[in-house]
């Protein structure tokens, strides 16, 4: 029988914006490209570009689909087995499993910075490699990131300040790729006493003795409130030994196994897991120390100063996943904008929706350049340069608080863009809302970094003015940049060196080491942008992160009138050129610039 209904409006799923799954994440970012051209030795470059690919293209495919599985199945914790015994241990999804693999297994990286083979590397991998394989892994997945950076940071605090003893017994093991043979590592600090302020930890260790091994045994005993990677094989963990000190001084350095060397289960229990927010692939729980065998670390009194430099490692780590996670906000949003029509026109062409794409993309490209250069330092301080080891001092603690901070908005932002979709749990959006919240509690919320970076890196050791004096070393000899333009970086860097010195010397202004924490960054992100723009506009590349600095200035830097309906012609110009995909010229952007 014919069919007698009238014909019928299309309903088809070409109505719905596509989003990025499916795309490699290396070979469409080519903004990371090019600064890895600019930064990155050119034979390193060429003998890691072909892993870059690799993984960028399992994280906008396998393990972008392994990241949404894992995320609506958490792990299961299991307090006993079924004899009745305290052998606490933890399920994870399969999904969980095979992400494992991925970063510990294929990518080693938990040992690339540690030892030479990993990806085939004769040596320890340079901090923009490490990075990199953090900002091209977390686009896919987020929540694995936590156990891969405490099992790196873990390798670098016992293969410093380890015992060679203790070195023995459980360095090889940790920077192992053999599954059959690997220990990953972790760190607990919060206490429900001690979260920020680390000195009133109750944990409390009393000393057994140094065993046939050389090694230094201790007992434990308390509760630790926030332990991610709950189930690791090796925990790093501060204790007071018995009779110390009050305060971070009497605080000692542990590894706690979570087997001890006969094979038996150690003196602690995983009591339940978190219900997070977000990061939910991955476990964090409540751990109750009922005389757990640990080995020290290092020097008894020195625990807190030893444990600061995982905690900075850490700091630069979660700056670069929110530079990750904000790339992947950008693409989805420009995906979303571009791929979806409405009142006839595709989204992107509304001007207010592009001005909310701009503040997507601006900080994206404040934190990528952050990611470079901090990382560029880190390799020259590892190889024994001073003046690099203080710069780092002041950019790590500025690049986590900014950035983390930054990571927020974007990923609100993003989810905006894709509309009520973006609020669905299948579409990636909802997760990277939820997982942004955290990179402000990790390692220091957002005013304690401020206060690390306003009391001690300016106030204390003057890292303001290791800083501009960089930044400016950098810029200032490019013969590709506008004499103008250099003059108004100049003078925007010593505006904010005035305001942190000014904010540092007075207790009064405690209140403002937020604000003067973000001038730091806005401003050091602002001169590297322009010398990156100029520098690669000048190699005949895209010049458009001249145009990006210049917005830093104004949007980041600069009073504004938030009544005032003037608008700057040559920032509707260069936010034409930014939001189309074609390379600006260095020409093009010096004359909107100057």
């Amino acid at each position: 029988m014919p069919d007698m209904m009238p014909d019928r409006a299309p309903h088809g799923a070409h109505h719905i914006a596509p989003d990025v799954h499916g795309r490699n994440f290396y070979a469409i970012d080519r903004q990371f490209q090019d600064l890895m051209s600019l930064y990155m030795d050119p034979g390193l470059r060429a003998a890691m570009t072909p892993h870059f690919h690799r993984l960028g293209e399992l994280a906008g495919n396998r393990l972008d689909d392994l990241a949404m599985t894992a995320d609506k199945h958490p792990p299961v914790l299991n307090a006993r087995d079924r004899f009745g015994r305290d052998e606490d241990w933890i399920d994870y999804h399969p999904a969980y499993r095979e992400m494992e693999k991925i970063a510990f297994e294929d990518f080693g990286m938990h040992a690339m910075s540690h030892r030479a083979g990993v990806l085939g590397m004769t040596a320890p991998a340079h901090p923009l490699v490490k990075y990199a394989i953090t900002y091209l892994f977390v686009q896919g997945e987020f929540g694995l990131m936590c156990p891969v950076s405490v099992s790196d940071t873990s390798n670098f605090i016992i293969k410093r300040y380890g015992s060679e003893a203790l070195k023995k017994l459980l360095l090889d093991r940790l920077l192992s790729q053999d599954p059959a043979e690997m220990l990953k590592g972790t760190q607990f600090m919060t206490e429900k006493a001690g979260g920020s302020d680390v000195g009133a930890i109750e944990t409390e260790a009393v000393r057994v003795g140094v065993g046939a091994d050389g090694i230094e045994r201790w007992k434990l005993h308390g509760q630790k409130w926030f332990c991610s990677h709950a189930d690791a094989d090796v925990v790093v963990l501060l204790a007071r030994p018995r009779g110390a000190a009050a305060g971070t001084r009497g605080l000692g350095m542990f590894a706690m196994p979570r087997r001890l060397e006969d094979g038996s289960r150690n003196s602690y229990r995983i009591v339940r897991l978190k219900d997070k927010l977000g990061t939910r692939s991955m476990a964090s729980g409540e751990i109750v120390l009922d005389g757990a065998t640990a080995y020290l670390v290092g020097d008894a009194e020195l625990g807190f100063k030893q444990m600061m430099e995982q905690v900075n490692l850490s700091r630069l780590s979660h700056g670069v996943r929110a530079a990750s996670m904000m790339r992947r906000c950008l693409n989805e949003a420009l995906a979303a904008a571009r791929g979806r029509r409405a009142f006839g026109r595709a989204t992107s062409e509304y001007p207010l929706l592009r001005r909310q794409l701009m503040k997507i993309m601006l900080p994206t490209e404040q934190a990528l350049s952050m990611y470079a250069f901090s990382a560029d330092t880190m390799g020259k301080a590892d190889k024994g340069d001073k003046d690099a080891a203080n710069l780092l001092r002041i950019l790590t603690p500025v690049y986590k608080f900014r950035a983390c901070r930054d990571n927020i908005p974007v990923a609100s932002a993003a989810l905006e863009v894709k509309g009520g979709l973006g609020y669905i749990e299948e579409w990636v959006t909802a997760r990277l809302v939820r997982d942004a919240q955290i990179g402000t509690l990790w390692e220091g919320t957002s005013n304690i970094n401020a206060l690390d970076v306003v009391q001690r890196a300016v106030g204390k050791s003057g890292g303001h003015k290791t800083l501009s004096a960089a930044l400016k070393t950098k810029y200032e000899a490019s013969g590709a940049l506008p004499g103008q333009y250099k003059g108004l970086l100049g003078a925007t860097l010593d505006r904010v060196e005035r305001f942190v010195e000014a904010v540092a010397s007075d207790p009064k202004h405690e209140k403002r080491s937020r604000m003067a924490a973000g001038a730091l960054y806005h401003a050091t992100t602002a001169a590297l942008m322009a010398w990156e723009g100029a520098t690669l506009g000048a190699q005949g590349g895209d010049a458009r992160r001249l145009l990006l600095s210049r917005l830093v200035i104004e949007h980041r830097l600069n009073p504004q009138d938030p009544l005032s309906l003037n608008e700057s012609p040559w920032e509707q110009e260069a936010t034409d050129l930014l939001l189309d995909d074609a390379p600006v010229s260095l020409a093009k952007a010096a004359t909107l610039v100057g």
